[in-house]
């Protein structure tokens, strides 16, 4: 598959923020996704990995001098293609055949007629190949990991086979015509509801209803939750024999007007604590209720009954010797008009403890698994759920098997031709169609058991919001938790069998496309048989410990389906000492574990290079850890290794884009400093006649290359938050097209070096912008880069404005700084005119344009006054976009974390505040509204 070199659109520009707010809304879609299928860790979001994929094999029009032989008749097609992509990456379109279509259409025209194979070989979720079928193209994935296998069978090589089939069920049909996998999602629905009901005529005598009080009706209602807390014998001599609870919090919920939280009572006589509900309150009360028996951050524990601290050294200890039990704060009921919080039941309580599970998964937690909880005697899966959690997921987990018996008798009598063969041996048939359903089933429960075990908190919500459950991996560790929360599997609510079955049965649906292949193979042993375009997510440094945290779905997986796949699950666990992560705990260090990394990722890539076609680059994304981004820069550990990995492995790299895939609500919004979340890596292979050059020479090429480049990113408003890793692209597009850079001593310079040169031009580039900007703003961006916002002394400013050929009391006259008793201080923006017209300002600056563009964007965001005051900026907006660049970058080096967020929200937002003022009406002074021609 070789093909002439020609400039692919991801190498020259692509519509960066239409993807990242595609990607970024696409968090928020919880029904029909595929990623309900099955929880997996820092998957990329399809809206990228689709629009990556797209400008990785289209032409950027410079490709093709013939059909557009000026800069505009290029950037004309290259908007062209933007409108597809921003039509491509939208949610609502990711079925939609005529958006699709459009897009294989201009993949086929600059692949020759032909839609070439995609590799990746880290699949993990599925994101790539998933969207490399949407797109018509062959799809090929591999992964180590064996849960990741599974997911990435049930998205790519499962529903092709089934595809615009009807169901095989006996009950009566959602439809009357089906489509790719609906055929297939209803029959994982049905067979499903039939394994609930079964389930509740085995155990539903564990989850008994709740007697409510006559204030709520009085009549019987279902359990949601019941809520315990561990407790630990007290430490005071006194009280020794008595169990107290380790709670973090007795909130339950936080919304206003509906606030209950548990109330301990206390009988120091009797040795006992009774719990009961308390509802609404004064703030203090509420306030006392969120610290439960908390002694603060860091600080373990109180005991209630005489006020001694319970340390966590004696938490571990008690842990460890077996003395660590639970109690019940509350009962979470049903209502007909929402949650009912309940007092504990004695009897509820007897009932929980009388489960007894025939099997436990007794599989040792690994690695970062074990970092918070075994230290307090969970050392086994079993040990992070309750009996009765686990009576009832082994229950679901033997009513798969059941559930494939009836489907295989159903399939067969529905199926006109059956080839007999099992799913692991490629069949189509009625058995494979069982196996089919029996692995999505088995999702079903894998799912359940994220919402099942100990390690599930209960989220009081807030003042404007509802309450919830908190499933196991809310984040990406398993954290200890000391009051948690048990769902009723049977209830309708949050945590409930019903409810995974839900979101996995519709997380089917969307999925058949194009045959597909996903198989299970280490990354540096990969070898699809042909050459493939590369598109991969491998995993970053140490910041995922992937087969440590999947043990908890595999020991599930493997009891429920490893008959389906015996290959798969043939080890007691998922392997690790193969997994391509920087663990030192695996390796004997810190030292070890980043060669073993650096090693090992130099093989994969090695292999991705050789299998890559030379017609088109390769697409590497790559997250990172903020904290280390931010302590260390852009040539930090995890980053210089990684890069290394990639050059020495043969790759050029020629491109990266930044991609931001969080909710803009998130804690972290996208208008703050945080760093993107990846950027992805565009690659090409070394050019095999690639020359050895001096630093001085990489300094010089650096010099010549990287401003023009930078100077496109800055066109394209990346975020300055970003630019750092943006710049990466170009600068290390000139490192890495070279066979070498040497040192002084001729010896070869690193990657790290590299990278610090890369930012240290920036870094120039950014200073050498001031020149542009009229003396005034010269001085101020000076005076604020020594003094911040405080005053300085007076002969210090006058000698940094004579050097501007300027005067303090001119910057005074242009309303950027106050001076007074011989010192110069510079105004803060609420300190500025805020009747200020540019219009009508006789010493206009680019400073003061910038601090009352920034004033108004904080102020009102992207709406009608910010984007006004820009549109009468003219031609100056540029400079003012640049001003900005500037002052963030000075922020950052100061520390000014807070202003620094002003200038990175503005550039952010740049591009709508843009769309804006291009419609926005201005007005005069009399208020009359008139429009500029």
């Amino acid at each position: 598959m070789t093909q002439p070199y020609k400039k692919k659109l991801i190498e020259v520009a692509i519509p960066l923020e239409a993807i990242n707010a595609a990607s970024a809304r696409e968090k928020s879609i919880r029904h029909g996704h595929p990623s309900t299928l099955h929880l997996w860790w820092a998957r990329r979001p399809l809206a990228a990995c689709r629009a990556v994929l797209f400008a990785q094999l289209v032409d950027d029009p410079s490709s093709h001098p013939d059909q557009f032989p000026t800069h505009e008749d290029q950037e004309r097609e290259r908007q062209r293609l933007f409108a597809i992509i921003e039509d491509l990456v939208k949610w609502e379109n990711s079925t939609n055949e005529e958006v699709l279509e459009r897009a294989r259409a201009e993949i086929r025209r600059s692949c020759g007629g032909v839609l070439p194979p995609v590799y990746d070989p880290f699949s993990g979720g599925g994101s790539i190949p998933l969207e490399a079928q949407r797109l018509g193209l062959p799809a090929y994935g591999s992964d180590l990991n064996p849960v990741a296998v599974m997911i990435g069978k049930a998205m790519i090589e499962i529903p092709p086979k089934f595809k615009d089939m009807p169901p095989i069920h006996p009950g009566i049909k959602e439809r009357s015509f089906y489509r790719n996998a609906e055929g297939l999602a209803e029959d994982v629905k049905y067979y499903g509801e039939w394994m609930r009901e079964k389930a509740w005529e085995r155990i539903g005598h564990l989850y008994p209803q709740v007697d409510l009080p006559k204030e709520y009706g009085g009549c019987k209602a279902t359990v949601i939750a019941w809520i315990w807390a561990r407790t630990v014998p007290s430490p005071d001599p006194a009280f020794a024999d008595v169990q107290v609870p380790l709670a973090s919090t007795f909130l339950l919920s936080a919304k206003k007007g509906q606030e209950a939280w548990v109330e301990p009572l206390v009988d120091k006589a009797a040795k006992a604590i009774t719990y009961r509900i308390r509802l609404k309150g004064t703030k203090d009360e509420i306030d006392r209720a969120k610290s439960g028996t908390a002694a603060g951050k860091r600080h373990g524990f109180i005991c209630p009954f005489s006020g001694a601290p319970i340390s966590y050294d004696y938490i571990r200890k008690a842990g460890q010797n077996g003395e660590m039990r639970a109690v019940m704060l509350s009962i979470i009921a049903e209502g007909p008009r929402g949650r009912i919080f309940l007092d504990p039941d004695r009897s509820h309580g007897e009932i929980a403890g009388s489960a007894i599970p025939d099997w436990r998964p007794e599989t040792k937690l690994h690695g970062k698994t074990r970092v918070n909880v075994s230290n307090y005697g969970l050392d086994t899966y079993d040990d992070l759920f309750l009996d009765r959690q686990l009576v009832a997921l082994n229950t679901f987990g033997d009513l798969v098997q059941e559930a494939r018996v009836l489907a295989l008798q159903d399939a067969q009598a529905n199926f006109e031709t059956d080839d007999g063969a099992r799913l692991r041996d490629g069949g189509v048939g009625a058995a494979a169609y069982a196996d089919a359903l029996a692995v999505y089933l088995a999702f079903v429960v894998s799912s359940q058991a994220d919402r099942m075990s100990t390690i599930c908190t209960w989220d009081a919500g807030g003042p404007t919001w509802g309450t919830k459950t908190r499933n196991t991996f809310s984040r990406q560790a398993i954290p200890m938790s000391w009051d948690f929360t048990e769902t009723n599997p049977f209830s309708t609510q949050s945590g409930s069998f019903g409810n995974s079955l839900d979101y996995t049965s519709k997380g089917v649906i969307s999925n058949a496309a194009n045959k597909g292949t996903i198989t299970q193979i280490d990354a540096r042993h990969i070898d699809p048989g042909r050459q493939c375009v590369i598109s991969t997510d491998p995993p970053y440094y140490d910041n995922i410990g992937y087969a440590d945290l999947s043990d908890f779905f595999y020991v599930w997986l493997k009891r429920i389906c490893g008959e389906v796949f015996p290959e798969i699950f043939g080890l007691i666990a998922t392997p690790k000492a193969d997994e391509l992560i920087a663990a030192p705990y695996r390796h004997g260090g810190k030292d070890e574990a980043e060669a073993y990394f650096l090693n090992g990722m130099t093989q994969a890539i090695s292999r991705m290079v050789a299998l890559s076609p030379d017609g088109f680059p390769a697409t590497i994304y790559y997250a990172f850890k903020q904290s280390e981004i931010a302590d260390e820069g852009i040539s930090s550990t995890g980053w210089a290794t990684f890069l290394q990995a990639v050059i020495e492995a043969g790759f050029a790299v020629v491109g990266t884009w930044p991609m931001r895939t969080e909710l803009a609500n998130r804690l972290i919004a996208s208008g703050t400093n945080a760093l993107a979340n990846s950027v992805v890596l565009v690659c090409r292979k070394k050019e095999a006649s690639a020359e050895v050059i001096t630093r001085a020479e990489f300094i010089r090429a650096l010099k010549r290359e990287l401003p023009p480049a930078i100077g496109e990113l800055q066109a394209a408003n990346i975020a300055p938050a970003d630019m750092p890793q943006s710049a990466i692209g170009p600068g290390m597009g000139v490192f890495s097209r070279y066979k070498a850079v040497l040192e002084s001593d001729d010896s070869p310079m690193s990657v790290k070096a590299a990278l610090q040169l890369i930012n240290r031009e920036l870094d120039e580039y950014l200073g050498g912008i001031q020149g542009e900007f009229d003396a005034d703003t010269r001085f101020a961006i000076t005076w604020f880069e020594q003094n911040g916002l405080k005053a300085g002394d007076y002969g210090t400013a006058n000698n940094i404005a004579t050097a501007r050929g300027i005067s303090v009391e001119s910057v005074k006259h242009a309303g950027i700084v106050e001076s007074a008793a011989g010192k110069v201080r510079i105004l803060k923006r609420d300190e500025m005119d805020a009747e200020w017209e540019p219009d009508a300002d006789t010493h206009l600056t680019i400073w003061e344009c910038c601090q009352h563009l920034v004033r108004l964007h904080e102020k009102y965001g992207i709406g009608y006054e910010a984007a006004v005051m820009l549109k009468k900026y003219g031609a100056k907006a540029g400079d003012v976009r640049d001003l900005a660049y500037v002052l963030y970058s000075i922020c950052e080096k100061r520390g000014e974390a807070k202003e620094a967020t002003a200038y990175n929200a503005l550039i952010a937002d740049w591009t709508d505040l843009t769309r804006e003022a291009a419609t926005a009406p201005l007005s005069n002074k009399s208020g009359q509204m008139r429009f500029e021609v």
